[in-house]
């Protein structure tokens, strides 16, 4: 008996040191629909009376079941403590906290991105603190903004502040998340969901997309010495299903970027145009190219990326 105690009183003591296992980080990158464009809870004549919003699932006796888990027992908007989310918004104060809603560009609690079920999803999978840093800025190109080092021409200011913005966060993770106990981190994944600033440039960017999209991930791979490093694309989603002429060769420029051989096992490929919802069953159905603003759209494309990216780093060749 006094044996068990003294075990047990070790492990309380001793337990936690061993136990802080490093913070997997994942940087989420793109522009505007990564940058956050679900509606909440808004509704009235700006926001179609609400429908297609978060709120609007949970009255769905069919939909409330995959959504629950985001709010909690009081009925308000959960926050998850085991998953930090950081994001640097341009020109506006930095938003850094556990995950939650209201991670997006416009602040407040009234929008979210794919980070809410992203997180989620990973945040279930890995015993370690984890952390999502996003990097998205609206109305930006791979072609030009994000335009990586081995794509040659001027490297894409966009490409060397997402940079910045990781080192930033990585230096000041005991300055934005008091919960960090010093137990270092590990760069676990990249989510890569872009392409409308492409698309709209049909002559130049779309031709181009593919390699540079390749030579996005072998860039920053290099960059973070990280040569196997988790990667996962998400298909432009838009306000299609069945995407039309150069917006379905933008989408098939994405896909065979990720199933280059190169990348076999570590880079994978997501689906997104199914998760579509109509416009008039959408808070914002005159805003396509985000996807009206659906929330059920966003949350299952962020399901769908965390679910590839826990796949990517279960494999033995996703590390």
């Amino acid at each position: 008996m006094i044996r068990h105690l003294i075990s047990l009183f070790l492990l309380l003591i001793v337990g936690p040191a061993f136990a802080a296992e490093p913070v997997k980080v994942f940087v989420l990158a793109g522009q505007s629909n990564m940058e956050g464009q679900a509606v909440v809870d808004l509704d009235g004549k700006n926001y179609n009376d609400g429908k297609g919003n978060l709120a609007s699932l949970f009255r769905d006796p069919a939909k409330m079941p995959m959504v629950g888990h985001l709010k909690n027992d009081k009925g308000e908007w959960a926050t998850r403590d085991d998953v930090w989310v950081r994001y640097q918004r341009e020109k506006k104060p930095l938003l850094a906290g556990p995950l939650s809603v209201g991670f997006a560009v416009y602040g407040g609690k009234g929008h979210f991105g794919p980070e809410l079920q992203f997180g989620h999803v990973v945040g279930n999978h890995f015993d370690n603190q984890v952390l999502l840093i996003k990097t998205a800025w609206g109305g930006k190109s791979l072609y030009k903004d994000f335009r990586p080092p081995n794509s040659g021409g001027e490297v894409g200011p966009y490409y060397t502040k997402m940079l910045d913005e990781v080192r930033t966060a990585l230096a000041n993770l005991k300055t934005d998340f008091p919960g960090y106990r010093g137990q270092g981190y590990e760069l676990a994944g990249f989510v890569w969901y872009h392409g409308w600033n492409d698309g709209v440039d049909p002559k130049k960017a779309i031709p181009e997309y593919e390699q540079n999209l390749v030579n996005l991930i072998h860039d920053v791979r290099k960059e973070w010495n990280a040569p196997k490093l988790p990667v996962v694309v998400g298909e432009l989603t838009g306000p299609w299903v069945e995407a039309p002429g150069a917006w379905a060769t933008l989408r098939k420029a994405q896909a065979a970027a990720a199933r280059r051989p190169e990348f076999a096992g570590n880079v994978a490929f997501v689906e997104t145009h199914d998760f579509v919802r109509p416009a008039k069953e959408s808070p914002n159905p005159g805003h396509g190219h985000h996807e009206f603003g659906n929330a059920e759209t966003y949350f299952l494309v962020g399901d769908a990326l965390g679910k590839a990216m826990v796949k990517l780093c279960a494999s033995p060749t996703g590390k």
